[in-house]
């Protein structure tokens, strides 16, 4: 119990100190495998948030944390950037696009989309608004799809103005 505690307090922490986000851990849904290395942290705040902390000694692309979130079972709405630096996808994607291609002058959003997933995304920080199918799923190299069923929970977020 004391240990659960001290994690929560540490996940905060770390949120604050990359993301800029002050968030109250008031319950952790699930903390998963999601790769040899690494680890998802699934959590609700006190504001009825759900939030999906990713954190491991893998270099993630912003690609590769689309791909997980998909697999564990959730759908994305923020993928929230590094502190200090609100439009660091873009940034990255268009830094990366003038790599390939120096001699183009004019880049639309339409041009970066797929450079936008190159970004270095490790931590990540996602807010969450729905668990797909009622299932939160891990990383099992002996399960069949090398994903299994780690916990059962109901959320979707209802928007309003």
């Amino acid at each position: 119990m004391i240990d659960a505690l001290y994690e929560d307090l540490a996940v905060e922490r770390a949120i604050k100190d990359k993301f800029g986000v002050d968030v109250d851990v008031r319950q952790t849904i699930a903390k998963v495998p999601i790769s040899h290395t690494a680890h998802a942290h699934v959590f609700l705040t006190t504001k009825k948030q759900l939030y999906l902390y990713i954190n491991g000694q893998s270099k993630f692309l912003f690609g590769d944390i689309k791909k997980l979130v998909q697999r564990i079972g959730l759908k994305a709405e923020l993928y929230v950037p590094p502190k200090g630096r609100p439009n660091y996808f873009d940034e990255v994607g268009r830094a990366k696009f003038h790599d390939v291609f120096p001699g183009r002058s004019h880049v639309s959003d339409e041009d970066i989309i797929f450079y936008r997933t190159l970004a270095p995304y490790n931590p990540a920080l996602i807010l969450i608004s729905e668990v797909k199918d009622g299932h939160i799923y891990q990383f099992d190299t002996d399960a069949s799809g090398n994903w299994r069923v780690a916990k059962k929970f109901a959320y979707r977020r209802i928007r309003t103005s």
